[in-house]
């Protein structure tokens, strides 16, 4: 069995356990439609000058290509350190709607701005993403209340080329990560993101990435007037469909194709 065989037999085998768990985290939960996530990014790569950036437009809806209620926009601004550490500021705003009566307007609106440290490793095939983000969020709801949160997050990223070493044109490949959301006022273990998708390249430029998210809400255990209530967690799955444009920029860096979500 030649190298290429070897490696597509064992994602195969990682990939059914790891869609295994995302089901198992589903249960847990009653059971819910899928939904749907839309992205849109454009990506100027740091190259030689370090210096770079991106803006994304996402859309969710509650069904299938149905029922959306949720939209961002966001960009930012990326330096990076050398080729496995990039430092990025950014921002985005945030509004939530109920799709039954996208009329009324949003139920809450967000402004968010974050901080974030990069870290990537390269492994032969295997290429690893460590993402650090903290979050300050200002949110504003319809009956006029105003507060303020923040939040911490860390997402594991695995890229798996399956018919080249490098993701470089034409390459099809597998992205599959776990994000961990905490919240320092409580509840400290806030969600958990958990995705598996299959992407292609086809050039330095044109990324398509389709793939499932498993997201799953906590709300803490609690202990009160003598009731203990175990803690809860709402889940549910969608479909991502993500396209990315790199705008041309000198490099001979193999860039992941990371989504800055």
């Amino acid at each position: 069995m030649n190298r290429i065989k070897r490696i597509t037999v064992l994602t195969t085998v990682l990939v059914g356990g790891l869609i295994g768990r995302t089901l198992a985290q589903t249960s847990l939960t009653p059971s819910t439609p899928t939904g749907t996530w839309l992205i849109g990014t454009l990506v100027l790569p740091g190259g030689e000058k370090k210096w770079g950036g991106f803006a994304e437009i996402q859309a969710r809806s509650n069904g299938i290509f149905q029922q959306f209620f949720y939209n961002e926009l966001k960009g930012g601004v990326s330096y990076d350190l050398d080729k496995n550490f990039s430092l990025m500021v950014a921002g985005g705003r945030y509004a939530t709607y109920d799709y039954q009566d996208l009329s009324a307007g949003p139920l809450n609106t967000e402004k968010r701005l974050w901080e974030q440290l990069i870290v990537n490793q390269y492994l032969s095939r295997l290429k690893f993403e460590h993402r650090y983000r903290i979050e300050q969020r200002w949110f504003t709801y319809r009956d006029g209340s105003t507060p303020f949160r923040n939040r911490i997050r860390y997402r594991f990223n695995t890229f798996i080329p399956l018919n080249k070493h490098t993701i470089t044109d034409k390459t099809v490949f597998l992205s599959i990560y776990d994000e961990i959301f905490l919240n320092p006022v409580g509840p400290v273990f806030e969600r958990n993101r958990f995705y598996v998708g299959a992407g292609y390249q086809f050039d330095a430029q044109w990324i398509l990435q389709v793939g499932a998210v498993n997201q799953t809400n906590y709300n803490p255990a609690t202990f009160e007037s003598g009731v203990f209530s175990p803690q809860t967690a709402a889940g549910k799955n969608n479909l991502v469909i993500g396209v990315i444009y790199r705008l041309k920029r000198r490099s001979n860096a193999e860039n992941l194709p990371t989504q800055p979500d």
